[in-house]
C-alpha cells in the first residue's frame, strides 16, 4: 500500500491536544485504566463530530463491555454514533496483507485457509507486534487497503502494558532493519515514520497516584526520549480537607475524653486525609499531569465514560 497523498486535516498544532492526531496511543502500567480512558477518549471524539474508533490489542474486550457490547475479533464494529472498536487479529491482518501485496490473490487466500498465515504470525518474533500495528496505521489512512473501508479521523489505541506498548512501537523500526530492502522494509519504514511524527502521532501516558504506577511512567517517559503529549492522572480522590483540617483532625483524634464511634469516625477522616496527601505526593513527580476523577462504581459505564470524557477535554 503507498502512502496516501496529502490529507486536507487541519495541522495538529492548530488546535493542540491528543485527538488532533490521527493516532493516539494510550500507554502505562496494567491496572491503571488505560482501555477505560481509551474508551472516555474515544467517546470524547465522537462528541466533536470526530470519527473515532478505539482499537485494543489485548484481546479482552474490556472496551466493548464498558458499552455492555461484546464483537468478534478482527472485525470494526460500531459501539455509538461516530464511534466503532476494533480487536487486532493479527492473522487476520497478515492476511489482508498479503492480499495487498502479492500480485496473486489466489496465492494469498490459499495461505490464509491453510492456516499457514497464523502459523507464521505466531512463529516469527515480533511479527505479530508489527502486524498489529500496521492494522493500526492502516486504519488512520485517508485511502485505506481494504475495499470499500472507511477512513477514521482519529484512531485511539488501547496499547498493552508499557513493555509491550514499547515493543509494538518499536516493531517497525525493527523489521526495517532487519528487512533493509523489499516491501515489508519499505512499510515499516513509512510506519516508523508516522508513529515518530508527533504531528501525526500522539503518545498518552496513565498512571494511578502510586508509587509503582508513577515509576513506570516516568520509566515510559525516558524510553519515548522524555517526550510526552499527555499524562493522565487516574482515579484522584477528591482532596476534602486542608493542611488546616488535618492539624484539627489529628488534635481532636488525641483527645482521651471522646467516645469510641466519635474516634472511629475521625480515625476514618485522618485515613482519608492520609491517603490524598500520599496522591499528591506522588502527583507532584508528574509533569503537569491532567488529573481524572476516581469513580466509584463497580461497574463502569457510558454515564461514567461521558465523565472521564469531560475531564480529558483539556488533554484533548
Amino acid at each position: 500500500m503507498q502512502p496516501p497523498p496529502p490529507s486536507d486535516r487541519p495541522a495538529p498544532w492548530a488546535h493542540g491536544g491528543l485527538l488532533a492526531r490521527r493516532i493516539v496511543f494510550v500507554l502505562g502500567k496494567g491496572g491503571v485504566g488505560r482501555s477505560t480512558i481509551a474508551a472516555a477518549l474515544g467517546v470524547l471524539a465522537a462528541r466533536r463530530g470526530l470519527r473515532a474508533i478505539v482499537v485494543e490489542v489485548s484481546g479482552r474486550g474490556d472496551v466493548p463491555r464498558l458499552f455492555g457490547r461484546a464483537f468478534p475479533e478482527g472485525v470494526e464494529s460500531e459501539l455509538a454514533p461516530g464511534l466503532w472498536t476494533l480487536a487486532v487479529e493479527p492473522r487476520q491482518a497478515l492476511e489482508e496483507y498479503l492480499r495487498d501485496q502479492l500480485p496473486g490473490r489466489l496465492l494469498a487466500e490459499a495461505i490464509g485457509a491453510s492456516g499457514a498465515a497464523g502459523y507464521v504470525a505466531a512463529a516469527t518474533p515480533g511479527l505479530r507486534e508489527l502486524l498489529t500495528v500496521g492494522k493500526i496505521w492502516e486504519l488512520a489512512q485517508d485511502q485505506r487497503r481494504p475495499a470499500g473501508a472507511q477512513p477514521y479521523d482519529v484512531v485511539v489505541v488501547d496499547a498493552p502494558a508499557t513493555g509491550h506498548g514499547l515493543a509494538l512501537l518499536e516493531a517497525p523500526r525493527t523489521f526495517t532493519s532487519a528487512a533493509q530492502i523489499g516491501p515489508i522494509a519499505r512499510q515499516g519504514a513509512i510506519i516508523d515514520a508516522t508513529l515518530r511524527d508527533r504531528r501525526q502521532t500522539a503518545m498518552a501516558a496513565v498512571a494511578t497516584p502510586e508509587q509503582a504506577a508513577v515509576d513506570e511512567l516516568l520509566e515510559l517517559r525516558r524510553a519515548l526520549g522524555g517526550e510526552l503529549d499527555a499524562v493522565l492522572a487516574n482515579g484522584i480522590a477528591p482532596q476534602r480537607f486542608t493542611a488546616g483540617d488535618a492539624v484539627a483532625l489529628r488534635t481532636a483524634h488525641e483527645r482521651l475524653e471522646l467516645g469510641s464511634p466519635l474516634r472511629a469516625a475521625l480515625a476514618v477522616a485522618l485515613t482519608e486525609e492520609a491517603r490524598c496527601h500520599a496522591q499528591r505526593t506522588e502527583l507532584e513527580r508528574l509533569p503537569s499531569p491532567v488529573e481524572l476523577p476516581l469513580i466509584g462504581a463497580s461497574d463502569l459505564g457510558a454515564s461514567d465514560l461521558e465523565t472521564l470524557a469531560d475531564a480529558l477535554a483539556a488533554a484533548a
